[in-house]
């Protein structure tokens, strides 16, 4: 196959599996396209066989982790984390809505940035939604939080997204210098985005509530707590050694697995499925298919807009090119494109993508897979994810949360020497 060919091809299986993540033909996951891509592209030569193997062993201690956390969220859900967390939420907010949003952002922020954005997305928000309809609440804002946060609020900690962990191994930064440098781009996105939010739904919250009935407060799993300190705690030692984090998240699902299993709290069948294996899958075949395109020239032509060094200028083009990449082709194949062309430049210019990736698809929900699956929880509970206030909240939010966060990271790199 000629080159022109190859590169058509590239960009057509590229555009076929995005296409079939965001619409899921009958049902059908998002591994039944991306796999047979996949597949084709070795097949037809666009990918050579070499390229498409190095591709998946960089990738398969991302995905080990991956199902490792999913498993580990879904145990901390058995043990009665989300619900202790609802009934702490609706028993505080005491019938105001506002005090409820505040509550859904610290829960929100916190869960993302230990358990990752799909505990956020799949287990959280369920429990928002319960709480406002406990309370009389309009959810939306509640809810559009919970969206808004998975991607935003995921910049703290290298397991708290996906494209953190890819990131993490690019810039050969350590666990807890990771966390040092996000530190503050994260407490200033958060902030921002509350205030956004907070502004943007105000005829809802001030629309009132009511206290919660008296009921028994949800036991605190303290053996889950207990589990989830450990872990990540064992995140930092682990990057100290040179361990990858997928095989501290194993061990800590593992614990949790053991308690769970004879107390008949879950199954090894719903351990299996929480890992969820064809996400798994679908995400190796992305990767697969994203590097053929790249070889076929996409990374020559994003080079050329890459800027060079880490001065403050440089750092907000970086984030603003990740963010209209991420909503273009979707911020999973956007880092996998850009992080080889950043690293060049250091860490600093790969946290700058990475701010970019995280934030920008509050734009879209196209922009990440998390926000996709978002909509269809939210569909799960008879609501409509509405575009237009989407898009609306995303054109207040991501410009202004995208400077106050590159400020912030800039400042980070200055104060310490990066």
């Amino acid at each position: 196959m000629n080159p022109s060919s190859a590169a058509a091809l590239a960009v057509v299986l590229l555009g076929a599996v995005l296409v079939a993540a965001v619409v899921r033909p009958w049902g059908w996951p998002e591994a039944a396209v991306a796999v047979p891509a996949a597949g084709l592209a070795v097949a037809t030569g666009v990918i050579s066989p070499e390229h498409a193997v190095a591709e998946v062993t960089r990738l398969a201690p991302v995905i080990g982790f991956l199902a490792a956390v999913l498993v580990l969220a879904q145990l901390c859900d058995d043990e009665g984390l989300f619900r202790a967390c609802g009934a702490w939420m609706a028993r505080s907010a005491a019938g105001r809505p506002r005090r409820l949003l505040v509550q859904v952002f610290v829960a929100a922020s916190l869960i993302t940035a230990v358990l990752s954005l799909d505990a956020t997305v799949v287990l959280l928000t369920p429990v928002v939604f319960a709480t406002a309809a406990r309370l009389g609440a309009l959810a939306r804002p509640h809810i559009y939080a919970c969206a808004h946060l998975a991607n935003s609020a995921s910049l703290l900690l290298p397991v708290s997204n996906l494209t953190n962990l890819l990131a993490f191994t690019t810039s050969g930064l350590s666990f807890t210098r990771f966390a040092a440098l996000m530190a503050l781009p994260w407490v200033v996105t958060i902030g921002l985005e509350y205030l956004v939010l907070r502004r943007f739904f105000a005829a809802d919250l001030d629309a009132g509530a009511q206290a919660p009935p008296a009921a028994e407060p949800a036991p605190v799993p303290v053996f889950a707590l207990a589990v989830l300190g450990c872990t990540l705690a064992g995140f930092a030692v682990a990057s100290a050694v040179g361990v990858s984090p997928a095989w501290v998240a194993a061990a800590g699902a593992a614990v949790l697995a053991a308690r769970a299993l004879p107390r008949r709290h879950t199954t090894p069948a719903g351990i299996v499925r929480a890992a969820s294996l064809p996400f798994c899958a679908f995400v190796l075949a992305l990767g697969v298919v994203v590097r053929a395109v790249v070889d076929h020239g996409l990374a020559g032509g994003l080079g050329r807009l890459i800027p060079q060094g880490t001065g403050l200028f440089a750092l907000l083009a970086l984030a603003a090119l990740a963010a209209v990449v991420a909503n273009a082709i979707n911020n999973l194949p956007a880092v996998l494109v850009l992080l080889p062309l950043a690293a060049p430049a250091g860490p600093g210019a790969v946290l700058a993508v990475l701010l970019g990736v995280n934030i920008g698809p509050n734009l879209a929900y196209t922009g990440s897979l998390a926000t996709l699956l978002w909509r269809r929880v939210v569909r799960r509970h008879d609501a409509e994810v509405e575009l237009g206030t989407f898009t609306r909240l995303g054109l207040r939010s991501v410009p202004l949360t995208l400077l106050g966060s590159v400020l912030a990271l800039w400042l980070s790199l200055r104060l310490t020497g990066g």
